[in-house]
């Protein structure tokens, strides 16, 4: 079964992305073809660039580069679960994929993304050029979802942005299933 990394982006205290990643699994789950795992930046916690040696090397000093690295190369494909900041890629989610370079090869990746009118979707349009560099697959199929904090249940804690969105996800991971499985052999070489 294919391995998906579900990775949460935002890091704030704040933050609603949880939610967001909650009812992006249960999609994933229910769609039932990927072994899924769930990776929050927030615990993550990488320090800004702070290994010596420039990743397409591999020689990480830092534990936490290992542990990063062991995440992102046991996985066949991504969804980012992001919101946009200042109309682009949050700074912890270009830290994060500029931390490795062979680990990110010959994978798809796709988004969730949240926001208010656009849904996050200038972001995610900046971070497909830092993925396109790291030779990841970005797909178009995507969620998008726009003014999410409407479909938060303040007092339940949930998320729920309807039919549509539930839609969006099931073909966004039927592409990627389709992608991680085609792109499989490139990695194996």
């Amino acid at each position: 079964m294919l391995q998906l990394q579900v990775i949460l982006v935002s890091t704030r205290p704040t933050r609603k992305g949880p939610l967001v990643a909650d009812w992006f699994m249960k999609q994933a789950r229910e769609f039932g073809k990927f072994q899924l795992e769930l990776t929050d930046l927030a615990v993550v916690n990488l320090p800004l660039l702070n290994e010596p040696n420039h990743p397409r090397l591999g020689k990480y000093v830092h534990e936490h580069t290992k542990r990063w690295s062991a995440i992102v190369d046991a996985a066949d494909a991504f969804v980012f679960v992001t919101p946009e900041y200042d109309f682009g890629t949050p700074a912890v989610l270009s830290n994060a994929l500029q931390y490795l370079v062979r680990e990110w090869a010959y994978k798809p990746a796709a988004f969730v993304s949240y926001g208010g009118v656009s849904g996050g979707t200038r972001g995610v349009q900046m971070t497909k050029q830092i993925l396109s560099a790291l030779r990841v697959a970005a797909l178009s199929d995507a969620v998008s979802i726009p003014f999410f904090a409407q479909h938060i249940d303040e007092a339940a804690g949930t998320f729920d942005p309807g039919e549509v969105q539930e839609k969006a996800a099931h073909a966004m991971l039927v592409e990627l299933e389709k992608w991680a499985g085609a792109l499989r052999p490139l990695r194996a070489g």
